[in-house]
């Protein structure tokens, strides 16, 4: 029996999660986490009975202790919660699932606990990359890609010699407003950029689907994740988001891996690797398929990649400013404070205005987090 703990179970990849351990039947959830969505939590622990629940809102956490007093299920609360959830003795995996720098501190003490990551929280290797792989490589640890890309890169690297990776090509669906001009993206409205074509997902990855500011994160991630400098990562637009990922060998020869849009895969992967489980679902016909087209990013439109790819050629606590900044701004259009292109002009100028240090330790990370955030709140 595997165990298991989820920061972030009611998102989407959480579910997804527990979507997997139910088709599975050989996983033990020991425990679970969530911002302050109660009723869904409430569910989740009837079903999966955990030992541990963590719930970051102090008074979210008071109402689902009386909720759920009939049970043995422990609560705790704040990111004091977070850790000691993080750091369950019982447990072999954890599932960071959770939204934003929030994850970054579990993740650290999930390493130093000796537990393996399965890694969806992109902002742990994107502001604290030259921290957490030293850390897992110390500790033995494995950081197993939850995300579609970085998994599909991950399985084509399986069994391949990394000196002979030539290059890592991230493909990217265009989100929902592939082929537009800056002019269209004026007034663009919130609903219509939660329409993505292709995925199912939170509200904030689909937002950042939609400015490729998820893909630049990607390409950041990747740089960590596998060792590649960012000359020998390329991103491709491939609207049928058929092929996930691909690397490139020395020789010539890219290997891919294809499949549907189905977030479980990747997951499951994660989960039981090296070994592959059956999948239920739709299979990809390629007699329906047909064909599969390729396109360049606009990067003249979409700033969130260029712009993602320039904070991680600075360094530092470069890469902290744009991900705190694309954070809090999308935060912001979430609430339809702003309007879509806000989202750029914020971004880019926290990162004119903030001077760099290099190498920061993890302190230093959250301090930069919280300064950007006041900045911001000053101006917008």
């Amino acid at each position: 029996m595997k165990k298991i703990a989820i920061l972030g179970s009611t998102g989407s990849i959480g579910t997804q999660t527990l979507d997997v351990v139910r088709a599975n039947g050989d996983i033990q959830v020991l425990g679970i986490s969530a911002g302050r969505n109660i009723a869904k939590l409430e569910e989740q622990v009837r079903e999966f009975s955990p030992k541990l629940v963590a719930v970051w809102d102090e008074k979210a956490a008071g109402e689902l202790k009386i909720k759920i007093q009939d049970t043995d299920t422990k609560i705790v609360s704040g990111m004091e919660g977070l850790l000691e959830l993080a750091a369950m003795p019982e447990t072999e995996i954890l599932v960071t699932a959770i939204v934003g720098m929030l994850g970054i501190r579990p993740t650290v003490e999930a390493i130093r606990a000796g537990k393996d990551i399965a890694l969806a929280n992109k902002e742990t290797l994107v502001t604290a990359g030259h921290l957490i792989m030293p850390m897992a490589k110390e500790y033995g640890v494995h950081i197993l890609p939850v995300d579609s890309e970085h998994s599909a890169i991950f399985q084509a690297l399986n069994g391949e010699e990394h000196k002979e990776i030539h290059k890592l090509l991230i493909t990217a669906s265009g989100g929902p407003f592939r082929g537009k001009k800056r002019a269209e993206l004026a007034n663009v409205t919130l609903e219509d950029t939660l329409k993505h074509p292709n995925w199912v997902m939170g509200q904030k990855i689909t937002v950042d689907s939609a400015t490729l500011v998820n893909k630049g994160l990607e390409v950041m991630e990747a740089r960590w994740l596998f060792d590649v400098d960012l000359e020998h990562i390329q991103v491709v637009v491939q609207p049928q988001s058929v092929i996930h990922s691909m690397v490139e060998f020395k020789d010539g020869g890219i290997i891919a891996q294809l499949g549907t849009p189905d977030m479980r895969l990747p997951i499951q992967y994660a989960l039981y690797y090296p070994h592959r489980r059956y999948l239920d679902g739709e299979r990809l016909d390629f007699a329906k398929l047909r064909q599969i087209t390729f396109e360049e990013p606009d990067m003249n439109t979409f700033l969130g990649l260029p712009m993602a790819i320039y904070a991680s050629r600075e360094g530092g606590t470069m890469p902290t400013v744009f991900n705190a900044a694309n954070e809090l701004a999308v935060r912001k259009f979430l609430h339809k404070e702003i309007g879509f292109l806000d989202i750029y002009d914020i971004i880019g100028q926290s990162m004119d205005r903030h001077h760099k240090s290099e190498n920061p330790d993890l302190d230093e990370i959250l301090a930069v987090e919280n300064d950007t955030y006041q900045w911001i709140e000053s101006r917008w």
